[in-house]
Formats: C-alpha cells, structure tokens, sequence
C-alpha cells in the first residue's frame, strides 16, 4: 500500500512560480510511474504529467507543456511538479498518482493510476 501526501500548493499571482512536492511512503518508489493530475471546480479530473520509473520518459498535457516540469527523486521518494508562468486556468486542485510500471510506459490516464495523494489546492489570481 503506497501513501502519497502532496505539499506546497497555495495563491500566487498569474505569471508567477510554485513548487508542489509529493512525498510517497508504504512500497518501492522506483517501482512506480509517478503523475499529477488536477480536476477544477465543476471538471472532470485532468492529466498535467507523467514521468516513468527510472525518470527515462516524461509526458505533459498540451496546456501545461513548457511551463511546468515533473521530477522525481528516488532516493528521497519525492516527485516535485515545477510550474512556471502560471494562469488564472491552472487553478484546481493537485493530485499526485503513482501506478506500478517499471517500463517506459507512459500513463496518461487517471483509472490507471492505483495511488493518490489528498490533493493540494492551487490557486492563481490575476
């Protein structure tokens, strides 16, 4: 059983930076294809970001793709997502996912996924 717990979420003003972390706990880290996914007020939950086991493949939504950027770090079981130039539309909730994989398989989907986080809020203001 594999516990997830997201960190760093808050309000930041539209263009501005922000860091979330996933901390993961309970299994092998490395044996997991890590993902954050949002899901906004009145929407359905969305894909952000993938990155496989070994961090070899990494995969973005096409409206996040060059502002943010997913990382793990398997000696600490953390997978950070770096946003930049943040928008009013990135405002949701955050959620972390882990799946089993250790091929470079690279899940977009959310029923894929097996683990999640709580979810932490972000929230851009313009």
């Amino acid at each position: 059983q594999v516990q997830l717990v997201e960190s760093g979420g808050g309000t930041v003003q539209a263009g501005g930076p922000l860091r979330l972390s996933c901390a993961a706990s309970g299994g092998t880290f490395s044996n997991y294809a890590m993902g954050w996914f949002r899901q906004a007020p009145g929407k359905e939950r969305e894909f952000v970001a993938v990155i496989t086991w070994d961090s070899g493949r990494t995969a973005y939504a096409d409206s996040v793709r060059g502002r943010f950027t997913i990382s793990r770090d398997n000696a600490k079981n953390t997978v950070d997502l770096q946003m930049n130039s943040l928008k009013p539309e990135d405002t949701a909730v955050y959620y972390c996912a882990a799946v089993f994989s250790a091929a470079q398989r690279l899940f977009v989907r959310a029923p894929e996924f097996r683990y999640w986080g709580q979810g932490t809020q972000v929230t851009v203001s313009s």
